[in-house]
């Protein structure tokens, strides 16, 4: 074997390498239950460490092969080279991964919080270092570049308390006795309301839970009592 193809298996070695450390790293830094400030931080931080293991890598690979490390040399030893590739990779994504590593810092938005970005409401699902995920009520994904959400404004509904707002929106005949409903459905103190009179009668329940409960499971569970209460009050939800 030539000691060229030696040198292209020893930088396939290391990448391989570099590879099963980070994660290696990333699993024994994921074995940590955190409430959700902490954890937002640290899934960035988990994100930028497998990032920086496995560059540091492939860098290291690449350089084992003399052809390589020439190019390498070369092209680092013009700094109008260097400075014109970080000046477009800036624009998109370094200012991603700059803004990622913001919102970890001041967060504005954190895992499991539900926003409204663009008049799109949901859930965050998963903060990345350039794109971050809302998981919307149809269980679609809504994909944000992080240099969006450091920008523009955002509502965040959770992180305004220490509760969540679990709300399920239900409809009853016309003709069923309104009052009577919302008085059978206001009986643990959630909060019922009357938003729309058509051929049939719009009436969104809300009941806030703590922070660290599952806002969908809540509003299951709630659908369940609503159900229940419509029941003995002998109205049928359509």
């Amino acid at each position: 074997m030539s000691q060229f193809w030696q040198r292209v298996l020893i930088a396939a070695g290391v990448i391989v390498t570099a590879s099963l450390v980070a994660k290696l790293v990333d699993w024994r830094m994921a074995r940590h239950d955190l409430d959700p400030s902490s954890a937002t931080r640290y899934r960035v931080l988990r994100q930028s460490i497998f990032t920086a293991i496995v560059f540091v890598g492939v860098v290291s690979a690449l350089l084992v092969i003399p052809p390589v490390r020439a190019l390498a040399g070369g092209v680092l030893a013009s700094s109008a080279v260097v400075g014109l590739v970080i000046g477009f990779a800036s624009q998109r994504t370094i200012g991603n991964v700059v803004a990622g590593i913001l919102i970890a810092i001041t967060q504005p938005l954190r895992l499991g919080d539900r926003v409204t970005v663009e008049s799109t409401e949901g859930i965050v699902e998963e903060i990345g270092l350039t794109y971050t995920w809302i998981r919307t009520r149809d269980n679609d994904r809504l994909v944000v570049p992080n240099e969006k959400l450091a920008s523009d404004s955002i509502r965040n509904s959770t992180i305004r308390s220490e509760e969540s707002l679990a709300e399920v929106t239900i409809q009853v005949p016309a003709g069923a006795d309104l009052r009577a409903v919302v008085n059978s459905l206001e009986t643990d103190g959630e909060e019922v309301y009357v938003t729309d009179l058509a051929d049939k009668a719009t009436i969104v329940v809300r009941k806030r839970v703590p922070l660290n409960q599952d806002v969908e499971r809540a509003e299951s569970e709630l659908r369940l009592t609503i159900a229940e209460r419509l029941r003995h009050a002998e109205v049928t939800a359509p």
